[in-house]
């Protein structure tokens, strides 16, 4: 899918360049929040993710609730868990993702990919971001 195509497709918007957290990401990621972060209500924000892009491994924590949903809206992508294999990803799928789960996310390597991150309020929640996903990994998906 070229990004014209991929564009008139990504109804939420691509947003700024995710430059915040650029470090925890191989390839270019855009943010677009929908909704202002605060305590104890969810928040929403379209990720965009540039053809081949994809966050670190990383576990979401929290000592009550917490946890993140992905609306996938626009494009091709991948979610793995930690020891499982990696499930393709497209428009209309919905990843729930409980605390403590080892995990990545990101595009195909020939599209670009759109979600909504959804993060689920919770009790001292916080994000640890581990190692990226090795190009070895990446590159053998199917």
């Amino acid at each position: 899918m070229d990004k014209s195509q991929f564009d008139a497709l990504n109804v939420f918007g691509q947003g700024e360049e995710n430059s915040a957290y650029a470090r925890y990401f191989t390839g270019k990621s855009y943010l677009n929040p929908l909704t202002k972060p605060g305590e104890g209500k969810p928040f929403f924000a379209n990720v965009t993710f540039e053809p081949s892009c994809r966050n670190n491994w990383h576990v979401h924590r929290a000592s009550q609730g917490g946890g993140q949903i992905l609306l996938c809206v626009a494009g091709r992508g991948w979610y793995q868990e930690w020891g499982k294999e990696a499930m393709p990803l497209k428009a209309g799928d919905v990843v729930e993702i409980s605390v403590g789960v080892k995990h990545w996310h990101g595009a195909a390597a020939d599209s670009w990919f759109s979600h909504i991150a959804v993060e689920v309020p919770g009790k001292d929640g916080s994000t640890e971001w581990l190692e990226p996903v090795s190009d070895e990994l990446y590159n053998n998906l199917k």
